[in-house]
């Protein structure tokens, strides 16, 4: 399943401004490491992704592939869904409750919220199959990194 044609237009020329005000070289292979998530509506990995390009750029790498999925992300432009970039994190945890991550650090937290545990998927989740656990995983930034942001440089 493919975005709509004029998303796809907007997205691209989105990624176009934001490389010029970053001072990032737009190149060929940044450009279709782009547009293959900005088309994309499964969300693909760094190896999907290497695999759906290959097709058209065969000498394109997996290693160009995450450092420019990395790039696009510290960049605003991408955001990622599960595990962090350093590691997966595990919790043995399997009561209902849900999570804080500090998008600085990775400091993660469990939380508990009836209005959480409450949720009512949409009916256009239901299509996709039988839904089994829900799960709120909030992101911000924790204390102390709202704290060593507010410390004067020296």
């Amino acid at each position: 399943m493919k975005s709509a044609k004029h998303e796809l237009g907007q997205r691209i020329e989105h990624f176009k401004q934001e490389c010029s005000k970053a001072g990032v070289r737009l190149t060929h292979q940044r450009l279709e490491v782009f547009r293959e998530i900005a088309e994309a509506c499964d969300h693909p990995d760094a190896s999907t992704v290497h695999k759906r390009l290959r097709k058209t750029m065969p000498t394109i790498s997996l290693d160009t592939v995450y450092r420019t999925l990395w790039l696009l992300d510290d960049l605003g432009l991408i955001s990622t869904l599960g595990p962090t970039r350093e590691r997966t994190r595990f919790d043995a945890n399997l009561d209902c409750h849900h999570h804080f991550v500090c998008s600085r650090c990775g400091m993660t937290r469990d939380f508990s919220s009836e209005e959480f545990d409450d949720l009512d998927p949409p009916p256009s989740v239901k299509t996709f199959g039988r839904i089994e656990m829900t799960r709120v995983e909030v992101n911000g930034l924790c204390r102390n990194c709202i704290a060593e942001n507010a410390k004067p440089e020296r």
